[in-house]
């Protein structure tokens, strides 16, 4: 029997896959969670085939959630499933350790396909996936600016751009407002930027949020 783990805060999302799934894999067993901490806690209560999860859930961010996953199910493939484009975010989760990244957007024949593919130890991303990938390998001309920020720092630019204080991402992330300040500091040194706004703007212009 094929053990399923779900981790997304959308009901119908969830819904959704554990229809599809069942109906792909007679007889598979599949759990469903709504945020990061609960995706731990459920990850490690049994052996799961394949765990697919949200990039954006409330809590912890999934990237720095997926290294946890791995660290502790090093052998669990897990499918990242974003409503992002794949060039902002694909490069990020298959170095955190995903085995495979896919667009909400793609067709239900293509989730089949990347989950068959997983199951099989194998990785899966799109062509669009691939050509990013490709491209992360060498000197990018190209390379967009949030590109250069480590996995944390990315983390407070999405939590600036949607709207939340140095206190309030101070709280969540269990930092001081301190640390929370160097790294906004960091983050418009190495983005060329001046303020809050411009983080917004370039934010919301790339899809980052």
């Amino acid at each position: 029997m094929t053990k399923f783990l779900i981790a997304d805060d959308h009901s119908l999302i969830r819904k959704g896959l554990s229809t599809l799934l069942r109906e792909e894999f007679p007889g598979a067993e599949v759990s469903e969670v709504t945020d990061s901490s609960a995706l731990i806690k459920e990850a490690v209560v049994q052996k799961w085939d394949l765990i697919i999860s949200d990039i954006s859930m409330p809590g912890r961010n999934i990237l720095e959630t997926l290294k946890q996953l791995k660290k502790i199910l090093p052998a669990t493939p897990v499918l990242i499933l974003s409503v992002h484009p794949e060039d902002q975010y694909v490069v990020r989760a298959l170095k955190a350790g995903a085995s495979g990244y896919l667009n909400k957007e793609s067709h239900p024949d293509e989730l089949v396909k990347a989950v068959r593919q997983l199951l099989q130890g194998k990785k899966y991303i799109s062509a669009e996936g691939a050509e990013k990938l490709a491209a992360s390998f060498g000197d990018d001309p190209n390379q967009q600016p949030h590109e250069k920020l480590s996995e944390r720092e990315f983390d407070v630019l999405k939590r600036i751009a949607s709207g939340k204080t140095v206190s309030e991402i101070a709280t969540v992330l269990s930092l001081s407002v301190n640390t929370i300040s160097t790294y906004r500091s960091r983050i418009l040194e190495k983005m060329g930027m001046q303020n809050n706004a411009e983080l917004t703007v370039y934010a919301i212009e790339n899809k980052l949020i």
